[in-house]
């Protein structure tokens, strides 16, 4: 049984919510779900604290029924396959916007012509990227990727939906016309409100999974 397992059915055992627990340990709610949850790992300081608040030894709340030679050693190994979980999940999730990101810009510079720009503004900048953007931000969101940092990810998202505009149109304005356009900076407001807004269904989405967890 996994560590997240055993500490969640703990504090069932002891008829504590995790709001409670986590004004006792003085952490935020949503770092006990993610404990619970093994997004995340406690450190061995708040596993002993579990373990007193839960009225329960460490060596069952942790071992179980298999040995464990060593609380630390556990820990840290648990600890670093979710860190690797993480990491690897963040990474699919900036290599699929890149990707997409990217496909935008070949299919303009390489099969749209004058004719269908009108066709192509509609079908990427109004409709694939801020599509892209708002399930990408929600996932993160949902999982609490960076933490308090995600809410920067959004000024990041705006950026980036201001360079893909920059990068087709004004550029080709300027191939076509010989002047310097700058980028157009009211872009990023809209990159930033889709991905806020995302990041806030995201977010709830993980709050009612929490509240429903609560009460069952």
């Amino acid at each position: 049984m996994d560590i997240g397992i055993k500490i969640k059915n703990a504090r069932i055992k002891a008829n504590l919510t995790q709001d409670q627990v986590a004004e006792v340990l003085g952490v935020s709610r949503q770092t006990i779900s993610n404990w619970e949850n093994e997004k995340t790992y406690p450190d061995i300081v708040s596993v002993v604290k579990m373990s007193d608040l839960y009225e329960i030894s460490l060596d069952l709340l942790l071992k179980g029924e298999k040995p464990m030679s060593n609380y630390l050693d556990y820990l840290e190994e648990s600890t670093n396959v979710v860190k690797s979980k993480n990491k690897f999940s963040k990474l699919i999730l900036i290599m699929i916007y890149l990707v997409i990101w990217a496909i935008s810009l070949i299919v303009f510079w390489f099969f749209t012509s004058g004719s269908d720009a009108m066709g192509y503004s509609i079908m990427f900048l109004w409709v694939l990227l801020p599509v892209t953007t708002f399930v990408l931000s929600m996932l993160i969101g949902k999982n609490d990727y960076w933490g308090k940092w995600k809410w920067i990810s959004a000024i990041v998202f705006g950026v980036m939906y201001m360079l893909a505009e920059y990068a087709t149109f004004r550029v080709a304005n300027m191939a076509s016309s010989d002047k310097i356009n700058m980028p157009s900076f009211g872009m990023i407001p809209v990159g930033i409100i889709v991905s806020l807004f995302g990041l806030g269904i995201g977010v709830g989405i993980d709050h009612l999974k929490i509240w429903l967890t609560e009460l069952l």
